[in-house]
């Protein structure tokens, strides 16, 4: 189908827009009136700009507060509409979305409502222009869609047809089923928009946190199959208003929009990932002078080292872990810097990635090294699909028997302005499904975060907001699994009780309040514990070395969570400093 965006929905100039919303493949545009009013330029050079970068003007917006008004107000708004009217020829734009109507002075009449909208429409069709008129969620009397399409029918101008957008609909709970009783040749566009799950005032919601299609609670692809039963064939358009997304890369914004736009369409028909990974091949560390070390005191050996590249292979158990001499982290501190999935099949998975505008990031290889493609996350870590030949560059000696038996999951901060693209990249070009999401209590603020798994947990990620409250919290770690945490954790009490993170007591004054039954070693060792419906969950931490830390982790009987309740207790440690 072709795909649209609204100019509001990414930043920058008007031009600048444009220029990025061609490049990301958009096949049109809705100009929002703000950006042109802002223009230096005249409507008839930015009609040429876009036909320049090969893309159609769809719908110029918004046109508020017409209809069901007293009688001198119509006049003032006829003529409102008509300068609109002009503008819209110079501009070369034919279809005009009408908002409902939000102002005290609106009058809860339909007839005197639709026999308005239908003398809009006469006026509009002597300019050769459509009308698309829109229930908003918080309309003073019109805020349903199914209201606006009995206005639009009681109208009865063919130049007046409904427009129908997501965020509008589903924000109020109302049921798309409705869709379908609408004539398709009578939607006149389509509007898309997804947004997190919050109980706050409709039009807040809307102005703030809307996000695109993928990233948020919404069903939008439920609501689109609808539209499209009902005989649509216009434009997919995204229109988004999100605080984020308006200081983020105007670029790389409009590109995550249409990866959405794609995936939105893969799910429509049924197109199925092709390779979801099916484990952690490895994790790669920058840094093996802090590191080394205190992967020997976790029990980890070094098995390899590669033939060509500074980069050391350490294992224990099914854990693999890289540690490269070249790679820096940012700030070149010690940190995760790539990360390499087990895949059924890396090339399905590359061209996957591809699809979804995910280039394969260059790589030297030499020619009997094996082939190692990775794309970049949104906070650059590179993400490699990989079989099994890759070991062979670093003939590893041999198995490492231990407590750690494999990555049981990582956690990447974001920034703050690229965390809904990490995750619709995490959902879309992985296939990772959405776990749970939370605000975690830090010190200074609240800790986004949000988990995502592959099928029955053998891939697990996190992804965490990097800012809380002005401060840069570029912490990532590796969770190591093992079958006894509390026998490792007597182990490094012994023999390395520097690298263990202090837990205060009173924690656990509050974990024995909350529970009876929690061994009081956990206290001596400090060892954590959460539990869920499914069973029980022991982990410790140790210190930061640069951006990066490890925490171990026992999952008991079908745990599922990541031991979210304590992560306040870590955060609070780390920010007190080094230990």
């Amino acid at each position: 189908m072709r795909k649209s965006i609204a100019t509001v929905s990414v930043s920058g100039t008007l031009t600048e827009k444009l220029e990025a919303i061609a490049a990301a493949g958009f096949d049109g545009v809705e100009i929002f009136e703000n950006d042109l009013l802002v223009c230096p330029l005249p409507p008839e050079e930015i009609r040429a700009r876009a036909a320049d970068l090969g893309l159609s003007i769809d719908l110029y917006q918004p046109f508020r507060d017409f209809e069901a008004v007293p009688a001198d107000l119509l006049a003032r708004n006829l003529r409102r509409a008509e300068h609109k009217f002009r503008t819209m020829e110079r501009l070369g734009a034919d279809l005009l979305l009408v908002c409902s109507n939000v102002s005290p002075e609106a009058i809860g009449d339909d007839e005197l409502a639709a026999s308005q909208l239908r003398l809009l429409a006469e006026r509009a069709a002597g300019h050769g222009i459509r009308i698309a008129y829109e229930a908003l969620a918080w309309g003073r009397h019109v805020n349903e869609y199914l209201h606006a399409w009995r206005l639009v029918r009681l109208a009865d101008h063919p130049n007046l047809g409904t427009c129908l957008d997501s965020f509008h609909i589903l924000s109020r709970g109302s049921d798309p089923i409705g869709i379908e009783a609408i004539p398709g040749e009578k939607i006149f566009f389509l509007q898309l928009a997804d947004a997190p799950l919050l109980a706050m005032d409709v039009l807040q919601w809307s102005r703030h946190y809307r996000c695109f299609p993928g990233q948020g609670g919404f069903d939008v692809a439920g609501l689109v199959r609808h539209v499209l039963d009902a005989g649509y064939t216009g434009p997919l358009s995204l229109e988004v208003f999100n605080d984020h997304f308006r200081q983020a890369g105007t670029a790389r914004t409009a590109r995550d929009g249409m990866r959405s736009l794609i995936a939105l369409e893969d799910t429509l028909y049924g197109a199925a990932h092709p390779a979801v990974p099916t484990g952690f091949a490895f994790a790669e560390l920058a840094d093996p002078e802090s590191l080394g070390g205190m992967l020997a005191a976790l029990g980890f050996q070094r098995t390899g080292t590669h033939p060509t590249k500074p980069v050391e292979l350490w294992e224990q158990g099914g854990a693999r872990l890289l540690l490269n001499a070249t790679e820096g982290a940012p700030g070149g501190d010690a940190g995760l810097v790539a990360i390499g999935l087990d895949s059924p099949d890396p090339g399905a998975a590359v061209k996957h990635a591809e699809s979804l505008l995910s280039p394969v990031l260059p790589r030297e290889r030499a020619p009997r090294e094996a082939r190692l493609d990775a794309v970049a996350a949104p906070d650059g870590t590179e993400i490699f699909f990989c079989g099994t030949a890759w070991l062979d560059d670093f003939r590893p000696s041999g198995p490492v028997a231990g407590e750690i038996t494999r990555i049981d999951h990582v956690a990447l901060t974001q920034p703050f302005h690229y965390f809904d693209e990490a995750e619709l990249f995490y959902r879309t070009v992985l296939g990772l499904r959405p776990q749970e999401s939370l605000e975690v209590p830090d010190p200074y603020g609240l800790l986004r975060s949000k988990a995502m798994s592959a099928a029955e947990g053998a891939v697990r990620m996190v992804i965490n907001l990097a800012q809380v409250g002005g401060r840069d919290l570029a912490w990532q770690h590796v969770a190591l699994a093992c079958d006894d945490v509390v026998a490792v954790a007597r182990r490094l009490r012994a023999e390395h009780p520097e690298l263990l993170l202090p837990i205060p007591a009173n924690y656990y004054d509050d974990l024995e309040a909350r529970h009876d039954d929690v061994d009081p070693e956990l206290r001596e060792l400090g060892v954590l514990y959460d539990r869920d419906a499914h069973g029980e969950f022991l982990h410790l931490y140790t210190v930061t070395v640069g951006r990066v830390f490890f925490e171990l982790v026992q999952r008991a009987d079908g745990y599922q969570g990541y031991g979210a309740v304590n992560a306040p207790i870590r955060l609070s440690v780390q920010h007190a400093g080094p230990h």
